[in-house]
């Protein structure tokens, strides 16, 4: 399947709209997984369910000209990537600045003692993160949002697994300190 998933999204790169309509079965059910990660830490009676974010994420995706997919690990790190904007800016649009009921502590275990943090925060951390350290980042938004493995992760961004582990622990510790202080 994931050869399939790549051979499509390649084709889906040199044009070919008919190459989407083959892939999104394929990938559907790991879109709704990845949205399922995406939302349970939301608040109770958040109003997007994990297949409203899936059609939102996947309208904003077919619209974007620039990405040259890679394989299918790059397609969902990047679907992952977009269900993260798309509560964001849910979350701005109900102007939930304190209220978006985020649990730090999946990102940064149990440091804060689960206090909640609203999601327009942990993005604004991400962004001061990502200009500090644009691989950190990255890093966070394929383990934490995505649920990639420290293996993947290194596959992803190219580099070492015992890097991704020391970036891992530098870019929790980071968020830590930068959550606590909000």
């Amino acid at each position: 399947m994931a050869e399939d998933v790549t051979g499509l999204l390649h084709d889906w790169n040199r044009g070919d709209r008919q190459a989407l309509e083959r892939l999104m079965p394929l990938v559907t059910d790991e879109l709704r997984r990845l949205a399922r990660l995406h939302l349970r830490n939301e608040r109770r009676g958040h109003t997007l369910q994990p297949t409203a974010l899936v059609n939102e994420a996947y309208l904003r995706m077919v619209n974007v000209e620039r990405v040259q997919w890679r394989d299918r690990t790059h397609f969902f790190a990047f679907a992952s990537r977009i269900m993260r904007r798309v509560l964001v800016d849910h979350a701005r649009a109900h102007g939930a600045a304190k209220r978006a009921g985020w649990r730090v502590e999946p990102v940064v275990e149990a440091a804060l003692k689960g206090r909640d943090v609203d999601l327009v925060a942990l993005d604004g951390a991400l962004d001061e993160l990502a200009v500090l350290d644009a691989r950190q980042a990255r890093l966070v938004e394929l383990r934490f949002f995505a649920g990639l493995t420290i293996d993947e992760t290194a596959d992803v961004l190219g580099v070492a697994a015992a890097t991704v582990s020391r970036d891992w622990a530098t870019a929790r510790a980071w968020l830590y300190w930068r959550l606590k202080a909000s």
